[in-house]
């Protein structure tokens, strides 16, 4: 049910996992653990997906926290539940034990962050356009301002759509080279004339050792072509109308 990160495994008084799509109780398109509550599947279901997502990570419901992602750059920090409606951000950090933090995705980059001696951590979702505007940076930041020093941070890549997957066009490779002439290394020749393969995870491995991030873990899985995940693209390629979301979680546990 989960992928774990053997960088974070060996770090005493910390747990986190890289949610697979099974163990739920979702059908469908959603089969079966679908976190994300932007889906149109069952809100009961999901909640109940949430439920034994945040019972394996060792917190309960309500201090499994995602944030409602907007493709940004905002890290917000989190020292309890929401109170209200969960901020529109892309990252969360804490030094709250007992608090578990998530990064919800389904193609896009999940990061979790640690410094486990300051015991600040940090969960970013990274798609293109938040790794190119900086999300990284904000997460790092943001875990900063709690304690943390850059060069002490572990960070793990989570499962995520790979280069070989990964097809876009020329408006997209622009933009890239736009922001850095060199970021023309994260593309490769796509078939299709004017397309190019893109490297997110090798884009992202970049924006966190430039911000003095070293101690970096990768999973190496290709959400779009092993089924163990959802994947956006693999559901806009096969026409169907929605899909699931994956989240990955990070918590301090109680000591």
């Amino acid at each position: 049910m989960t992928l774990a990160s053997p960088l974070l495994s060996a770090i005493p008084g910390l747990r986190h996992a890289f949610f697979t799509r099974d163990g739920g109780v979702s059908g469908g398109l959603y089969a079966s653990l679908n976190g994300g509550t932007g889906s149109s599947d069952d809100p009961g279901k999901v909640a109940e997906n949430r439920r034994r997502m945040a019972e394996q990570i060792g917190v309960t419901p309500e201090n499994f926290l995602t944030v409602w992602q907007i493709h940004s750059p905002d890290a917000v920090v989190a020292a309890g539940p929401w109170e209200g409606q969960r901020p529109r951000a892309d990252a969360i950090v804490t030094r709250t034990e007992g608090l578990a933090i998530g990064a919800t995705a389904a193609d896009c980059g999940p990061i979790l962050f640690v410094d486990p001696s300051a015991r600040v951590i940090g969960a970013a979702h990274a798609g293109w356009k938040g790794a190119l505007t900086g999300i990284v940076e904000s997460t790092v930041a943001a875990m900063e301002k709690l304690g943390a020093e850059r060069s002490g941070i572990v960070a793990a890549i989570g499962p995520l759509i790979r280069q070989h997957s990964y097809e876009v066009g020329g408006e997209f490779v622009e933009r890239f080279l736009e922001a850095d002439a060199e970021n023309a290394m994260f593309f490769l020749p796509a078939t299709r004339e004017g397309h190019a393969m893109f490297d997110l995870a090798g884009f992202i491995r970049m924006r966190l050792e430039n911000a003095g991030v070293l101690m970096i873990d990768d999973i190496g899985v290709d959400t779009y072509s092993d089924e163990r995940f959802y994947s956006y693209r693999r559901s806009v390629h096969r026409n169907e109308p929605d899909y699931g979301r994956h989240v990955h979680a990070i918590a301090l546990a109680s000591e």
